[in-house]
Order: C-alpha cells, then sequence, then structure tokens
C-alpha cells in the first residue's frame, strides 16, 4: 500500500510508504562509482548517482524510490496478485531482476524518453537479490520534468502507460486507475450549484461541499482518486520551501492513520514515511510515522563523486520543541 506523486511543472516526486512493518530503511547516496552487479549483464560502476531510501543488503542499496543527478525520479509500489516475473531461462542481458530494474534505469537514463525506450527491452525475471529471499510483487512509477509512466510486468508481458495525472497506488491494474476517474469527473474544488432540483431554493451549508463524493478509505482505488484531486488542485505558493510543503500536504491527504487498516494477519497498516526529492535543487526530504519533523539531505557534487555509499538513518521518535511564553506588551 503506497501512493508515489509526480508534480511535473515544480519538479517535485516522492511517496508515501505504506507498510506494517519497518524494512530497515535509510536515505541512502550511491555515489556514481559504486558498482551494482546484475545477474546477465556486466557491473554497471559508472553510472549517475542516485538519492533515495532504501534498505541496504551486502554494501548494496535495494531502492524502495529514487532520483538520480539528472532529475529522473523511479519508485517500486507494491502490486501483489497482479505483478508476474517471468522464469529466467538463458543469459540475456535483458532480463533483470526486479531490485536491478531501479538500478538500470536511475543508473544510465537521464530522461523519462531514454527509459522508456530501455523499459521496452525488459523483461522482469524470477531472480531474488540473495538465494532465499522473497521477490517482492512490484510495479513502477518513473517520471521526470516532461511526464510520467507506470510500469506493470504482469503475466502477458512487462506493459508500459502513459501517466498523464502522475499518480500510482496499488492494485488493480493501471489502466482501472485511468477509467475510474471518470466517475468522479463532478467533483470541483468550488460550491456546487443547484442542478438537483433548480425549483428549490437549496444552498450550501459549509465548505467543500463540491467534493462531496470523493472517496476517503484507504483503499488503493480511493487513494489514486484522492491523489489526483488533491495534485490536481494543489495551491502551490512562489516560494521552493513553501512547494516542497505542500507536497507534503498532498501526500498528507493520503495517508494512512496507524489502525485504520489492520491486515489479514492482525497487523497495523501505516504510512512508514513521506518524501519528497526536488529534481532542481536535488534535496531529499522526509518525514517519519515516529518524528514528523522533515529533514533533509542535498546530493552534493561530493557526494556525488565518493566511492561509498553514504547513509543516514530516519529518526522515527518524537522529539517536541517547546517554546516559553513571553508577556505581551
Amino acid at each position: 500500500m503506497c501512493t508515489s506523486i509526480a508534480f511535473f511543472e515544480q519538479k517535485l516526486f516522492g511517496r508515501n510508504l505504506d507498510l506494517e512493518v519497518s524494512f530497515g530503511q535509510r536515505v541512502v547516496i550511491a555515489p556514481r562509482s559504486l558498482a551494482f552487479p546484475f545477474a546477465h549483464r556486466p557491473a554497471l560502476t559508472e553510472h549517475y548517482a542516485i538519492v533515495g531510501m532504501a534498505s541496504v543488503a551486502g554494501g548494496l542499496p535495494l531502492f524502495a524510490e529514487g532520483m538520480n543527478e539528472k532529475g529522473l525520479y523511479m519508485a517500486g509500489l507494491n502490486f501483489p496478485g497482479n505483478a508476474h516475473y517471468f522464469a529466467d531461462e538463458g543469459a540475456d542481458p535483458n532480463h533483470l531482476a526486479p531490485h536491478e530494474l531501479l538500478w538500470l534505469v536511475l543508473g544510465s537514463c537521464a530522461s523519462l524518453a531514454e527509459a522508456k525506450a530501455l523499459l521496452e527491452e525488459v523483461t522482469v525475471c524470477a531472480i531474488p537479490f540473495a538465494p532465499g529471499l522473497p521477490l517482492a510483487p512490484l510495479h513502477w512509477h518513473v517520471a521526470d520534468a516532461t511526464g510520467a509512466l507506470v510500469a506493470e510486468s504482469t503475466a502477458d508481458g512487462l506493459h508500459l502507460y502513459e501517466d498523464k495525472a502522475g499518480v500510482l497506488t496499488n492494485n488493480p491494474p493501471f489502466p482501472f486507475h485511468q477509467t475510474n476517474l471518470a466517475n468522479y469527473m463532478n467533483l470541483s474544488p468550488r460550491q456546487p450549484e443547484n442542478h438537483f432540483a433548480p425549483g428549490l431554493p437549496l444552498a450550501c451549508f459549509g465548505q467543500g461541499m463540491g467534493a462531496i463524493g470523493l472517496p476517503g478509505d484507504a483503499s488503493p482505488a480511493s487513494r489514486y482518486v484522492r491523489a489526483v484531486f488533491f495534485k490536481e488542485n494543489a495551491g502551490f505558493p512562489a516560494d521552493r520551501p513553501g512547494q516542497v510543503m505542500e507536497f507534503f500536504h498532498v501526500l498528507e491527504g493520503v495517508a494512512m492513520v496507524r489502525g485504520s487498516v489492520v491486515t489479514p494477519e492482525g497487523a497495523l497498516d501505516e504510512t512508514l514515511y513521506s518524501s519528497c526529492i526536488d529534481g532542481v535543487e536535488h534535496v531529499y526530504y522526509w518525514r517519519t510515522a515516529g518524528a514528523s519533523r522533515i529533514s533533509a539531505v542535498r546530493m552534493t557534487e561530493e557526494a556525488c563523486r565518493g566511492g561509498k555509499l553514504l547513509a543516514v538513518t530516519p529518526e522515527d521518535t518524537p522529539a517536541f520543541a517547546f517554546t516559553e511564553p513571553q508577556p505581551l506588551a
């Protein structure tokens, strides 16, 4: 359960990661010379630097989402029941493991157009990161300032969909979400007019009534509709800090409150963290469920040139800023 959002004009990209348990996530910068190994192609020893959230295994970042130094963004979102990875037959260099996909796309593509051309040749195969590790069922959101696409590997192959809305959640497959939006085309951020019974003296009795019918539950279909509505109607200020804050406010509108969703195993799903990546300033912003203060890491040229993975473990405990009240003049 996750939501990924791309604001093309503002060059801001990011996501909510919704899960019932932490996966040991860290904010990492993978420098240009950190070698990414592949099952069927030579290791990528020189590539674009990448910043994002990842778990780290064997000194390698397994990215949940990230952006490269050229401003290309990619995120993997849960897609259980629909994701299909093919049998790995032969040593085809275009046979990629799910975890290799983000390494190759962000490591070697400078734009969405380049990413699309690369993905058109790819088959996602059932190759685990290490023996015995389960394969996460994913689909992917790829975006830059020019637009976005969704990549879904299903039983009939890898499908690439243009994503004009710049939003991705989870199941069902992406074409459903695009069609489902038409059910809500009558909603508006403005107050409604009385088309129900023009002969009756009906009047609005509160603000926000133009969006009555906007789904409020945490299902992927409802979060998709809600995210598109908030994204399309977000009021961005002119200053960059204000734009970053507005991005987080949009993510708040589709965040999962701990306890509002209980998994079949009895665990409590929640938004573990929210992220916003600035494609202009190359800054990765985040906040966690336990510590809502926004933190940031800048992908500097020095960090990009280094040879070692750089990492920050996100704080996840509350830190309140107490202030001393002063007498009014």
